[in-house]
């Protein structure tokens, strides 16, 4: 430690750091396969090591054997843990996370990141150009959420400008199908459009929105004097995994003169590997879609993809005169905080542009591949076994399905059966299921978004279903 300046680390010191923190990575990962995947500590055990005073002096090897607590306290994201979509943390991009952190840039403008900014950029061309959408601009955000805000934001200028003077009470309506994700109406709040302006459309038997209902509420709001702003077509719904049929509700979205925006964030970038599931996908004004899911980049990194660029920035062009680009040149005046609501910005790129450089697009295309046919592999499993039931069609890599039983339990029974289930499961330790409610069933769901999932990893799902519904249900 220098005494003149207690916070600085020599270079020496900070490779003795490095070493030993690649050391605790290293052991989290050896036992990640053999132990359980939830922490043995409850919440307040946790409370009690980690909820201190912040400590006045320097704890040095201490601390050192916290972060080891840390790893030792954290979920083991290992080839068997199927809940949410969830990427699992591909460890090239996380060796440049280290990098990313230690050069520590901040990718606002090209001025203050030069290489950042050229090489998100470049990212972000090779995302639009590998979902079949060349010619895409965009910027790389912590999420879809954001994503779906930015975008919502963008269609709200495009159609009403109200950056100056604010909106006209219920002068604007959203469409999104009752399967879309939570941001959706989230970022319709935010945004002051309001809830009640956000017009939930009917889905199918496989949960997609039904486009006949989506003109017919368009019609309405015309004639009520509403204008249509935008559309959101799900690209992978968080529940089930369902497409909806975009070229088609993009074209009554262009018939209505409404933004197409496709929340994409859990499946667009399957389009590497299945592009014929994705037709209708680049007529989209906007995309969300994250690389923190189906790249298996590390948290976090979203990424905003946009058709016109001068939309993004009528949206989030703000700018003291302190932030003002002082070049004139397309390359070094490019300024992400123009088209976008951040203005401190993480080097999200750095890990994206090294994993795909260091693993080439053809090996996540075909881990991608895995996991869809893992899903179709586990749908298989699951209709083996009379005691289990697939709940909704397997369009990427979700899938949903519940314990019945022998008949034995009651319609009113089943959804709480299915509830203690899963939190047995959970307990249990070996597979990490979450779960869906589908028609008012609460339904059981794994999502595979995993690059380490394995044929024998597939095939615990079942057996640890049906060993937890035996330990909760007994001979009932």
């Amino acid at each position: 430690m220098n005494p003149t300046n207690p916070i600085e680390i020599s270079a020496e010191e900070f490779r003795a750091l490095c070493e030993r923190v690649v050391e605790i990575a290293v052991d989290y990962l050896k036992g990640m396969d053999a132990r359980a995947i939830p922490p043995a500590a409850s919440g307040a055990e946790m409370e009690r090591m980690y909820h201190t005073a912040a400590p006045e002096t320097g704890l040095r090897e201490e601390a050192l054997e916290g972060l080891a607590g840390v790893a030792r306290d954290s979920r083991a994201q290992n080839g068997r843990f199927f809940g949410y979509v969830m990427g699992s943390g591909e460890l090239a991009a996380a060796a440049a996370d280290l990098l990313c952190s230690a050069i520590n840039q901040n990718v606002t403008a090209w001025r203050s990141a030069p290489a950042g900014v050229t090489l998100e950029r470049t990212v972000v061309s090779w995302l639009a150009q590998a979902i079949g959408c060349a010619g895409f601009r965009g910027s790389l955000t912590g999420g879809g959420s954001a994503a779906n805000l930015m975008a919502l934001a963008m269609a709200r200028e495009a159609a009403s400008p109200s950056n100056e003077t604010g909106i006209r009470a219920g002068a604007l309506a959203v469409y999104a199908s009752t399967e879309a994700h939570m941001s959706i109406g989230k970022a319709v709040a935010l945004l002051g459009i309001g809830r009640e302006n956000l017009r939930p459309i009917a889905v199918d038997h496989a949960f997609r929105m039904i486009p006949e209902e989506l003109d017919a509420a368009m019609r309405r709001d015309k004639e009520g004097g509403r204008i249509p702003m935008a559309v959101v077509g799900t690209a992978g719904t968080v529940n089930t995994g369902a497409i909806d049929a975009l070229r088609e509700i993009g074209e009554i979205g262009a018939r209505h003169g409404a933004w197409f925006h496709v929340d994409g964030a859990y499946g667009a970038l399957a389009a590497i590997r299945a592009p014929e599931k994705f037709a209708g996908l680049a007529r989209a004004d906007s995309i969300s879609l994250d690389p923190h899911k189906w790249l298996y980049q590390p948290i976090d990194c979203g990424c905003l993809l946009y058709r016109d660029a001068a939309a993004a920035r009528r949206a989030f062009s703000h700018s003291g005169d302190y932030a003002r680009a002082l070049s004139s040149d397309p390359l070094e005046g490019a300024s992400f905080f123009e088209e976008s609501i951040e203005l401190s910005r993480r080097f999200r790129a750095l890990k994206v542009w090294f994993s795909l450089r260091y693993h080439g697009l053809s090996a996540f295309r075909e881990a991608i591949g895995k996991d869809l046919a893992h899903a179709q592999r586990l749908g298989e499993l699951i209709a083996k076994q009379r005691k289990l039931e697939l709940m909704a069609p397997i369009e990427l890599s979700a899938v949903c399905f519940r314990y019945v039983g022998d008949g034995e339990l009651r319609a009113e029974q089943i959804n709480a059966a299915n509830f203690e289930i899963l939190q047995r499961v959970i307990t249990r330790g070996q597979v990490y299921l979450s779960n869906a409610t589908l028609r008012g069933q609460f339904c059981l769901r794994a999502c595979i978004t995993n690059h380490r999932t394995t044929d024998a990893d597939i095939e615990r799902v079942p057996a640890e279903v049906l060993a937890a519904a035996q330990e909760v249900l007994g001979d009932r």
